[in-house]
């Protein structure tokens, strides 16, 4: 099913996402921009690692759910908010719904892994869990119902603005350690973080080549791309990486990502893992598997990183412990230091 664009769309600029930054300044932490010199001799390049997996609310979703949920007006804060969300989307509105005086309704997939529903429910939202396919009607039904607003996990745009502050951000952090960034990779689902990429990197960074990753089996963007139009995948598919398992590209980040993505990536659910031991093992950092993404593209050189400045995007922490303890125990090879 291909979606046409709407020709009163409203989107992004940058000076939203600076709007955006000034907004989400109280709410959200600075991310560490880090590096190994480790594996930076591996590579033969720089590599550089924006941990948004230490966000607040454990991913970069709080910035836009800062920057959303800041932006309603009194009446609709009164109302209320309704989300539907693998977890991390979920988690940040949960999260910004209690902390802003307003209550939130978020819907869930069957398959969201317990540890982001758990908290989800534990930051005051109701929960309503359902089959992935019926999520986003699921989602509106509910928004008519109540008469709430209905924020997306990515095609919203104060939600790609408060995205954009990412690589916002990650640019005045890479000027200060002496480093011009060639390629940035992020995580890719619906598409808000690339896009608020695209759009944070315009002005301090505007060279830099910006990347989409995927999962095997969930290539949305790459597929949408490929034919000009805005493509929704049939149900049915399976990968580890859960939170960009999504089923549909989002319009507001397809249209400003369509003219100036570089390309896209899309990685196996055994390559995230090998990530996840990485960032462990290397920086002592906790990945969910579809936050590993970006960063498992690089280590399975999909493109080479020799002679060049790349950063990529951890995007997530919120993984079950179970899950994590299996992958970071498992028996495929880390990184080694022979």
């Amino acid at each position: 099913m291909t979606f046409p664009a709407s020709s009163a769309l409203s989107l992004p600029t940058l000076q939203d996402v600076e709007a955006a930054a000034r907004l989400i300044d109280s709410y959200c932490i600075e991310t560490p921009l880090l590096e190994s010199s480790y594996l930076n001799r591996k590579y033969g390049g720089r590599l550089l690692l924006k941990a948004e997996n230490l966000q607040v609310t454990g991913s970069f979703k709080l910035r836009g759910a800062v920057n959303r949920v800041g932006s309603l007006t009194e009446d609709e804060r009164r109302r209320g908010v309704v989300a539907r969300s693998s977890g991390n989307h979920g988690l940040a509105i949960a999260y910004c719904a209690g902390l802003m005086g307003t209550s939130a309704v978020v819907v869930v997939p069957e398959t969201a892994p317990a540890a982001k529903v758990e908290r989800i429910a534990a930051y005051g939202a109701r929960v309503v869990m359902v089959p992935m396919k019926d999520l986003a009607d699921v989602a509106a039904e509910i928004t008519q119902r109540e008469d709430r607003v209905l924020i997306p996990p990515a095609d919203d745009f104060w939600v790609v603005a408060g995205a954009g502050t990412v690589a916002l951000e990650m640019a005045k952090q890479a000027a200060k350690l002496n480093a011009q960034i060639d390629v940035l990779l992020t995580c890719c689902s619906g598409g808000g973080l690339t896009a608020g990429c695209l759009l944070g990197l315009s002005k301090m960074s505007p060279a830099t080549k910006v990347y989409g990753v995927e999962a095997v089996g969930f290539e949305k963007m790459a597929k949408s791309l490929a034919v000009g139009k805005r493509i929704n995948l049939a149900p049915g598919g399976h990968s580890i990486c859960d939170a960009i398992s999504g089923l549909y590209m989002a319009e507001i980040p397809f249209e400003i990502i369509k003219p100036d993505l570089a390309g896209t990536f899309a990685v196996t659910d055994d390559e995230a893992r090998e990530a996840m031991r990485v960032a462990f093992s290397e920086f002592g950092l906790a990945l969910e598997p579809g936050s590993a993404v970006a960063l498992a593209a690089v280590l399975a050189r999909k493109i080479p990183l020799e002679g060049r400045t790349f950063a990529v995007t951890l995007s997530g922490r919120n993984v079950d412990l179970d899950l994590a303890g299996a992958i970071l125990a498992g028996d495929a090879p880390t990184v080694g230091r022979a």
